[in-house]
């Protein structure tokens, strides 16, 4: 019986090795996986489903605590749904339309993390995030009344008045299992996206990524 909860003794401490990051060790991890975003205070939308993929480092600080560094390639924004409504279009004027838009905004995103680690394997996590604009572009999809015909529409056009730095509070947890680590925040967004207006960036992030020690 001994040696029984011995072996037991020495497969859970090699478990919790691997599980979570040791006192001083740093790991990096890998990461790719897809953003549903949101931006609050817009009406009759829905998500816009995009990319996310980059890197974190972590440090251990203590044998349940680390701290992690990211940067992540980010695709937010939010989709309108279809509907039918009076449009500016560049060189056109103002017509009719009915369709689609989808707001594309992408970002350098830098999470700054602290992870506790309920058990080997298993962590809740929150910090603070910084992001970087570095895509801004309106879709627009759907038919136009032209004259007394229709005309098909479906470009991408640069979308002006996008504030070029953002800031937002990621929080969740993560679960890891021979390295292997399923990663899923919210993200929710403090500062306006737009230089007039209101709406916030909103998203939540699932990833999976393969951690391993430097």
């Amino acid at each position: 019986m001994k040696k029984i909860m011995m072996i037991a003794a020495m497969m859970i401490a090699a478990i919790s090795v691997n599980a979570q990051n040791e006192v001083g060790q740093i790991t990096l991890k890998p990461m790719a996986g897809i953003n549903l975003a949101t931006m609050t205070k817009l009406n009759n939308t829905s998500l816009r489903v995009g990319l996310a993929a980059g890197v974190e480092a972590e440090y251990g600080v203590a044998q349940n605590f680390s701290v992690s560094l990211g940067a992540l390639y980010s695709m937010q924004g939010v989709k309108s749904k279809e509907g039918s409504a009076m449009v500016d279009f560049p060189g056109v004027g103002i017509i009719g339309f009915t369709g689609k838009q989808t707001i594309k905004l992408d970002y350098i995103n830098l999470p700054i993390l602290a992870n506790y680690y309920l058990f080997p394997g298993f962590a809740i996590k929150a910090g603070i995030q910084p992001e970087f604009c570095v895509s801004k572009k309106l879709k627009t999809k759907g038919t136009a009344n032209v004259g007394s015909g229709t005309m098909e529409i479906d470009n991408d056009e640069k979308l002006d008045g996008v504030k070029g730095f953002a800031l937002s509070i990621p929080f969740g947890l993560s679960y890891e299992y021979q390295s292997f680590v399923f990663d899923a925040r919210y993200n929710l967004g403090v500062t306006k996206a737009f230089k007039d207006g209101d709406p916030k960036n909103s998203w939540f992030m699932f990833t999976l990524g393969y951690k391993f020690p430097l």
